[in-house]
């Protein structure tokens, strides 16, 4: 394997800190909740003085094929420097379109690759591995015992329980992704989820060693938005995220067709409903407009001219009572009301933060919301307590030291030998 840059320069290393190897299924320069999560911990680890290996396949998110030059997605079979000083090993991977099964054997392509060329990196003291995707999980779990380090399991969804709400997994009888996955977490040394929930769930089940590490933002990277203006001939909604199967966006689309031209739906991402959802749209003649994913400058211009964010996740799968999705708190930082069409833990944040109203999932309810919010434009003023809540619980210079006190408990437990 050949080394594209040399790692470490510009950092001054801690002599006894820890050393992390991260296996991922999608890492920089790509934009995904994985990599939006691990690029802000890297950065807190290394300003800490520890090290940190990656290995990730070279970048192909979202379309599945690379889209960006060389220098910067990577090179199968060889590392690079991250923007952090980590040293980032690419495996290769399987370019695909959007299918789920293309998806998923891409996945368990670069898993199985994930493990040699794991084994190239430094010797870590601790494996971490984030999943989803599952085949990434195998590949931490079996490149953790080829190196005899503990393993630290973390599940950014509610797996397997969510397979089976989305009836990728059918039957009484468990499916083999369900007992491989099983398998993983009760030989983990630690399994962090994102939420108190899901972590409840996994206690209940026998897991003893759990613990919580929420998603967040970096709160000194966001600008507190001015609010609202008080009189507007339309109302903006804004949703900004992954167009999926879990997120139920027709009920939205639906609910603008109901209010119509008062109003103007913003629809910000990309995924595997888009084009249905684009032609329902269509068909209803709804006040949307689609636009493609956006980064930095774009979005804080697309949360200045929003009345109201749209945050939404299907009723009808309950493995969502305990799933938060990771753009609450960019919402809740920006200081815009919150439109959520959410329950469980999600509404609780929501309500806690006094960030806006909770909704049923249904157009005529989601309409006669926006109706109102539009007639009584003082309910969009926030008032600060969202923020507020961020900066004490999801603020990533808060989540990576409570991440790195847990990696220090199980190199302490497990007695890892330490260089």
């Amino acid at each position: 394997m050949q080394t594209t840059s040399q790692p470490g320069v510009g950092k001054q290393r801690c002599k006894d800190a820890p050393r992390l190897t991260l296996v991922t299924h999608s890492y920089w320069p790509e934009s995904s909740p994985p990599q939006r999560r691990w690029s802000a911990f890297v950065k807190e680890f290394a300003d800490a003085g520890w090290d940190v290996d990656v290995v990730a396949p070279v970048a192909h998110t979202p379309h599945g094929r690379r889209e960006l030059p060389r220098k910067e997605a990577g090179w199968p079979m060889r590392s690079q420097e991250g923007p952090n000083s980590e040293l980032i090993v690419r495996v290769p991977y399987l370019r695909h379109g959007a299918s789920h099964l293309a998806r998923f054997l891409d996945q368990c392509y670069s898993a199985a690759l994930s493990v040699p060329l794991g084994l190239l990196t430094r010797r870590p003291d601790v494996v971490i591995v984030t999943a989803p995707s599952l085949p990434t999980l195998g590949a931490g779990y079996a490149l953790s015992r080829l190196r005899r380090v503990p393993l630290i399991v973390e599940m950014r969804d509610a797996w397997p329980d969510l397979a089976r709400d989305a009836r990728l997994v059918q039957g009484k009888v468990k499916s083999l992704a369900e007992h491989a996955v099983e398998f993983v977490q009760r030989r983990a040394d630690l399994v962090v989820t994102v939420t108190e929930g899901f972590a409840a769930t996994l206690r209940a089940r026998g897991l003893a060693k759990v613990a919580t590490v929420s998603n967040g933002v970096r709160l000194d990277q966001i600008p507190t938005l001015d609010p609202p203006a008080l009189e507007r001939d339309t109302f903006e909604v804004l949703y900004l995220g992954n167009h999926g199967r879990s997120q139920k966006l027709d009920i939205a689309i639906r609910a603008s067709a109901l209010v119509g031209g008062s109003m103007h739906l913003h629809m910000v991402g990309s995924g595997v409903k888009r084009r249905e959802l684009e032609q329902l749209a269509r068909e209803l003649d709804a006040p949307v407009t689609f636009h493609d994913p956006m980064h930095g400058k774009d979005v804080l211009e697309r949360y200045a001219s929003a009345d109201t964010c749209l945050v939404s996740l299907r009723d009808d799968w309950k493995s969502f009572e305990t799933t938060v999705p990771s753009k609450t708190y960019e919402v809740l930082a920006v200081g815009r009301h919150v439109t959520a069409v959410v329950r469980g833990e999600a509404a609780r944040i929501i309500e806690d933060a006094g960030a806006g109203d909770i909704v049923a999932s249904s157009p005529e309810a989601l309409a006669a919301l926006w109706t109102s919010l539009a007639k009584d434009r003082g309910r969009l003023i926030r008032n600060g307590d969202g923020r507020q809540w961020v900066k004490e619980h999801a603020d990533f210079p808060y989540l990576a030291a409570r991440y790195m006190e847990l990696i220090e408990g199980v190199l302490a437990t497990s007695g890892a030998r330490r260089r």
